[in-house]
């Protein structure tokens, strides 16, 4: 059992904190209602210093005096664990606190440890970590019909069921703090995934801000467009049907248009009309360009235009996207509530939405872009020679091997070439097969199995190191980053051929995509840490892929883009040049290039 203390007067108040400040160490956990931190009501906040005991302090009478609580929270000396602490540290910001002295959680040190798994609640971990298990939401609050809300449960219950997953993280931080030694993961922890949590957090406080007109107007033109693309397919097919069912467009293009089926999945329902099997389609009708030009569109309508203004803050008139630490398996960070990897990058379409992202008046939006960082990357790490002295003359390095693979000059070298080029650097080098690569560069199955066999020969050091790459992973069951982050891959043992070669495929992408991952982490921390000394009105908030997005104000622009560019140039030290690309205008998909 657990002793729990509810702190409920300001006399038990002041005792706690002249206790709390004592400590070198505490788990905290707030408890609110609802999941949004920035529109949500904090109801207590649980603590824990010790194993079998815990105290709830309860929101709900009136504290008359945050300061001295406040104080405990902003000492950076007093360190602060917990699971899921970016979500405390908004909820705490939400409430005038800075929480500081991050260094333990607990969700966090379970995805370094697996980070194929997903799902890090604190009640799967308590069970897998601790063999134990701690009291469900739903027995508080119920279910469906009969639940109710978080406020009405009695302050005894609520207080025992807060303070015990307090005190449940207090024992998970030292098992898992072993763990991470016993794995080498403790460097990747504590100076690359801790000093991130807090920077991610501001990201998501300060927002973007989005011009709503301007996604009206461009929801209303692409709804034209929908409009004009569904009536040529209702001409092709001489019906109309509902577009949006897969199982009426089956029935269309395999019934009644007859197109053959043959090399596509099945799925539960019947043959697969997902956009990956209909790209294999491509040249068979011309409904087959029709229906995809119509999804992507109408995606981007749903996804954005139409989405996004029902996502801006009513307080802060900007949206707050959520930046996600554990989702990826490579270490990249995602995004929800919008989703922003998933603007296209170079399309006209990515351009209308990213436009809609702007500055506020005296300000500008600046980007920052690593160029070409993962080929930088494999370079490195396999000490290819041929590609490190493209890289270190400034070579354009898909012109260059466009030419070594066609045998052609430069100039000859036509933006068809370049781009069949690019597709054959980049797939090669995470592992694509022949088929693949015919099916992404547009050329035939004969053509690419030259190619790749033409490539290694240019390259033999990149050959040597996939292939070395994949017999370690064989070896150990995981792959790493140059900073020894890990990916676990059990399915590298698999009988079944097509699953061995899918995780033989992860093996070779995670010391590339997940040392670039790292790699922008530690520019994030690094600007984050000295930007305010630089220009203190300027703000980083957002970052997509290896991008960075600010916002300046106008008069620091160039100071600032040079302090962001040096910082992220010289982070690490890689055999071949780093380099950042800065891009500035007044919305994120109208910017030009910055000389500096």
């Amino acid at each position: 059992m657990i002793k729990t203390e509810i702190i409920d007067t300001q006399e038990k108040l002041d005792i706690f904190i002249k206790k709390l400040a004592k400590q070198r160490a505490f788990v905290l956990n707030t408890e609110t209602t609802g999941l949004d931190p920035f529109t949500l009501k904090l109801l207590g906040i649980s603590f824990c210093f010790g194993e079998k005991e815990a105290y709830y302090v309860d929101f709900r009478f009136q504290i008359s005096d945050f300061r001295f609580l406040r104080n405990v929270f902003e000492d950076p000396k007093i360190k602060k664990w917990g699971h899921d602490l970016k979500y405390d540290f908004e909820v705490l910001h939400e409430n005038g606190i800075n929480l500081a002295g991050i260094t333990f959680d607990t969700m966090i040190a379970a995805y370094l440890l697996n980070p194929g798994v997903r799902i890090y609640n604190l009640d799967s971990l308590v069970i897998t970590k601790l063999n134990s298990k701690i009291t469900p939401i739903n027995t508080l609050i119920g279910d469906g019909r009969k639940k109710i809300p978080l406020e009405n449960v009695p302050v005894e219950k609520f207080a025992k069921y807060s303070c015990e997953r307090a005190e449940a993280t207090w024992r998970l931080v030292e098992v898992l703090k072993s763990e991470l030694k016993e794995a080498n993961l403790i460097n990747v922890f504590e100076e690359i995934e801790m000093p991130l949590l807090p920077v991610l957090a501001k990201m998501e406080i300060e927002g973007v801000k989005v011009d709503v007109e301007l996604l009206k107007k461009y929801s209303q033109k692409v709804k034209k467009n929908l409009e004009k693309i569904s009536e040529k397919i209702f001409k092709l097919t001489k019906t109309s049907f509902n577009l949006d069912s897969p199982l009426q467009l089956r029935e269309i293009l395999f019934k009644k248009l007859k197109i053959k089926t043959i090399g596509l999945r099945r799925g539960k329902t019947g043959i697969s009309t997902e956009a990956s099997e209909l790209l294999k389609l491509k040249k068979t009708h011309p409904i087959i360009d029709l229906i995809l030009e119509y999804r992507e569109l109408s995606k981007l309508c749903s996804t954005y235009l139409d989405a996004l203004p029902k996502m801006i803050d009513p307080k802060t008139g900007r949206i707050h996207t959520s930046f996600n630490q554990a989702v990826t398996a490579t270490g990249r960070l995602s995004s929800s509530k919008p989703n922003l990897q998933n603007i296209p990058i170079r399309s006209d379409l990515g351009k209308m939405v990213r436009s809609a992202f702007i500055a506020p008046a005296g300000f500008k939006i600046l980007a920052a872009d690593y160029a070409h960082i993962e080929l930088r990357i494999i370079a490195s790490l396999a000490n290819d020679k041929k590609m490190i002295a493209a890289f270190q003359t400034g070579e354009d390095i898909h012109a260059n091997t466009a030419c070594q693979i066609w045998g052609i000059k430069k100039e000859e070298v036509t933006p068809e070439i370049r781009r069949a080029a690019k597709t054959i650097n980049f797939g090669v080098t995470y592992g694509m097969g022949a088929k693949g690569l015919a099916e992404s560069a547009g050329i035939s199955l004969e053509e690419a199995r030259q190619f790749i066999a033409k490539y290694f020969t240019i390259y033999k050091g990149i050959k040597n190191f996939l292939e070395e790459t994949r017999e370690k992973a064989h070896d150990f069951g995981f792959s790493e980053t140059l900073f020894g982050r890990r990916r676990y891959l059990p399915e590298i043992y698999s009988e079944i051929p097509v699953v061995r070669a899918e995780a033989e495929r992860m093996a070779v992408n995670m010391p590339v995509q997940g040392t670039a991952a790292d790699i922008i982490k530690l520019a994030m921390i690094a600007i984050a840490a000295d930007l305010p000394k630089i220009s203190p009105n300027s703000k980083m908030i957002l970052q997509v892929h290896d991008e960075l997005v600010f916002e300046v104000p106008e008069k620091e622009i160039k100071k600032v883009a040079k302090f962001i560019k040096e910082k992220m140039e010289n982070i690490v030290k890689l055999k071949v040049p780093i380099i950042a690309n800065i891009e500035v205008g007044k919305n994120w998909g109208e910017m030009v290039k910055m000389e500096l």
